[in-house]
């Protein structure tokens, strides 16, 4: 599984029916704004699709992991333009009795890295203790 995908059927519901999920999806990412100026969003069959400017490609990343991590959306598409990512990045699926704990120890070696995991990740991740399986994490070697 690619960056661009993710589990249909899990996630944060934030829209009803899909007319109504580029409109959602658009004030999640803004409320929790990851530096994107002019987002657009689009959704089709369970298919959001991305366009504006990023500050950075961590706010780029941010934008795609925020929609995708989304009950209803099965994949990005990303016409957002950014820098080139100049981080050792890896994206993380989340499992079943994860905890961030789990994954620093997992990811980065050690558990008490936790915090750079949960920094790393704040616009997609609300509150440290209520991550989820299938979710998609930006996890950055140090």
């Amino acid at each position: 599984m690619g960056l661009l995908d993710f589990a249909r059927d899990i996630g944060h519901k934030l829209f009803s029916n899909e007319d109504e999920a580029p409109t959602k999806i658009t004030q999640h990412i803004e409320e929790n704004n990851p530096g994107i100026s002019d987002l657009q969003v689009s959704v089709e069959d369970g298919v959001a699709t991305l366009s504006g400017t990023a500050d950075s490609a961590a706010a780029r990343e941010k934008a795609i992991l925020m929609a995708g991590n989304t009950q209803g959306i099965a994949s990005v598409v990303d016409n957002i333009s950014a820098p080139e990512e100049t981080a050792d990045v890896t994206y993380y699926v989340v499992e079943e009795g994860d905890s961030l704990w789990k994954i620093a120890e997992k990811t980065l070696g050690n558990g008490a890295k936790y915090e750079q995991i949960f920094e790393e990740n704040k616009e997609v991740i609300q509150d440290p203790d209520l991550i989820f399986a299938g979710q998609k994490l930006r996890i950055t070697q140090a």
